[in-house]
């Protein structure tokens, strides 16, 4: 393949995402395929192998599942990306003169108004827990068939819907009811509203609801902790007021999931980028088992009825595919696989906060350098890069660029403290550290000090234009897309979940702490920026709204400053593969004529 045939057929080829199933149903699943060339929900039939398309929309669907029963697929439904609307639900067996095709839908709770969602847990009684967020606050509603919603919670600070156990008698909502929304507390509340426990750790602390426990009559709930400055587990059962922490001799953070009789933990372990699984077996001696599966990362897995483990995989030089501790493949997309790509190294580099964590790609045939290097920044920030297959990385890899991904602090997978490092210090921090691998990657002979790419999206965009203006002589072109530009009117106008997120981030709110947004906003240093930039927005982006992108562009536009633009009428990304692709085109065509290459 020549390099464009081969960069764009990684974003055509369809993918799939791990399926996941019915709990009392368990041949019947759901997964998300963009084998139309749009991301859509899809319901398989194991028993029959019948596989069709349950939603069909311009600009896409991306979350939905099934209930516990396997008779309907409940899926949100936004409008043109902007993430706002309502559920609806299809069933999983259409009738039979639906022809196979997509669905029919139907709104699934008709009392609830639009929102953002917060939440969604549903029971085999037809019972559905719906978490929503407005500009008005958060609520919990309680949505049983044929009745009316009834209001189960409401705050004015972020919450969501955590978990509902089996017998439907217990419900555990997220709140931040102490002003705190990035350490969440837990709540246990009765369906007729009563407390039955709360869990909190403190300050800084957060504890997270996973799952209660699949048996019936177990209320102990599986919760996320991170007491000694790392994710890990603990099981609290909140009718009996006890809670038994899993201490595992394994670096890294700790995620998990119930094994379906209750005896047993799905164990995923992270460390340094990559993922591995264990079972950890809860009755007797608590044994840690090593599942085996290759070096790379898990991107979910799950433990069927029979004990066996589904699992996503990925590495950064193979693409990703559903496998089973079987061996076999268990759900395949139609049409060729993506071409591979190139192995990453690990580079750490000495930073002003401690050893930062990097991964390189280099061209296959392009030497030791120096050579155009692009850093791509991750969105989030509690997010990280890590050994997985990034159909962007490998495009800039195809070019002839090295790339560099740096999990700056704020990063999620390097403990609390890391993740935290970056609090009241938006921004300028995380870009100490990527100033550090970029001079590290100069000094190496890596990296070209002329032809240097600063790009990323969200997070990362917000990091790109701070980093143009904050450190102008050290980056050659800057991509952005939808980053935060102008920080303070992003405040005003995004969803109220991320100005819980920004107030706790910030210490505030822009009118109680101004200083600090100013100093961490991209449009304060816009007069400093050497670097010409584009910048991609989405009209309907909730997250990084189109107005404040707008205020940043006017001053670039007002100083004679070189840029782009380039508007895309979704939300924060799209979920159509050909959108995709155009932007990709966009974002290197727009560095090569910067960086004079062909």
């Amino acid at each position: 393949m020549v390099d464009d045939e081969r960069w764009k057929a990684r974003f055509r080829a369809a993918r799939v995402s791990l399926p996941r199933w019915a709990r009392d149903a368990p041949h019947r699943s759901t997964y998300r395929s963009n084998a139309t060339g749009t991301w859509e929900i899809y319901a398989w039939d194991r028993e029959t192998g019948d596989r069709r398309q349950v939603t069909e929309r311009p600009n896409g669907t991306w979350t939905g599942g099934v209930d516990p029963a396997g008779e309907w697929i409940w899926w949100f439904a936004d409008t043109d990306g902007d993430e706002f609307g309502v559920w609806k639900r299809t069933p999983f067996q259409p009738a039979p003169d639906a022809g196979g095709g997509v669905g029919e839908s139907v709104p699934a709770v008709p009392g609830l108004e639009p929102s953002y969602p917060s939440g969604l847990v549903l029971g085999a009684s037809g019972l559905a827990v719906v978490g929503r967020s407005t500009d008005n606050g958060n609520s919990v509603h309680l949505c049983g068939p044929g009745a009316a919603p009834e209001l189960l919670y409401r705050h004015a600070e972020d919450a969501h819907v955590a978990a509902l156990s089996r017998d439907e008698g217990l419900i555990a909502i997220g709140h931040s009811e102490h002003g705190d929304s990035r350490h969440m507390a837990l709540r246990v509340l009765r369906p007729d509203g009563t407390t039955v426990a709360d869990l909190w750790d403190g300050p800084g602390k957060g504890v997270y609801g996973t799952a209660f426990a699949p048996v019936a009559g177990d209320g102990r709930l599986l919760v996320g902790h991170e007491r000694r400055g790392r994710d890990e587990l603990l099981i609290w059962d909140p009718v009996a007021g006890t809670e038994r922490e899993i201490v595992l001799d394994l670096p890294g953070e700790i995620g998990a999931e119930w094994y379906p009789d209750g005896s047993a933990l799905l164990i995923s372990h992270s460390h340094q980028a990559r993922d591995e699984l264990y079972r950890y077996d809860l009755d007797g001696d608590g044994s840690l088992t090593r599942i085996d599966t290759p070096r790379g990362v898990i991107g979910g897995a799950a433990v069927r009825p029979d004990g066996t483990v589904e699992f996503s995989w990925s590495s950064a030089a193979e693409p990703p595919v559903i496998r089973s501790t079987s061996g076999a493949v268990v759900l395949a997309p139609p049409g060729p696989p993506p071409p591979p790509s190139v192995p990453v190294e690990d580079v750490w580099v000495d930073g002003p906060g401690g050893a930062i964590h990097a991964l390189v790609s280099r061209p296959e045939g392009g030497g030791d350098g120096p050579l155009p290097a692009v850093f791509e920044v991750h969105g989030g920030p509690t997010a990280q890069d890590d050994d997985s297959f990034v159909a962007t990385a490998a495009a800039w890899v195809d070019r002839g660029f090295a790339v560099v991904r740096v999990n700056y602090r704020g990063s999620t997978g390097y403990g609390s403290r890391w993740r935290d490092a970056i609090e009241g210090r938006v921004g300028l921090t995380e870009l100490e550290d990527i100033k550090a691998v970029r001079d590290w990657a100069v000094s190496s002979g890596l990296a070209d000090p002329e032809r240097l790419v600063l790009t990323g999206g969200s997070w990362g965009g917000f990091l790109t234009l701070l980093g143009i203006g904050t450190q102008p002589g050290d980056w050659t072109v800057a991509v952005a897309a939808v980053p935060v530009a102008d920080y303070v009117a992003a405040f005003e106008d995004e969803m109220e979940g991320l100005q819980a997120f920004d107030r706790s981030l910030f210490g505030g709110s822009p009118d109680e702490v101004p200083e600090r947004y100013r100093e961490s906003s991209p449009i304060t240093y816009v007069d400093r920026v050497r670097a010409p930039v584009l910048v991609l927005a989405g009209e309907n982006d909730p997250r990084c709204p189109i107005r404040q992108i707008d205020n940043y562009l006017a001053r670039l536009d007002g100083l004679g400053l070189p840029h782009e633009v380039y508007r895309y009428d979704a939300g924060h990304g799209s979920l159509v593969v050909e959108e995709r692709i155009i932007q990709m085109a966009a974002e290197m065509a727009f560095a090569a004529k910067h960086l004079g290459m062909s």
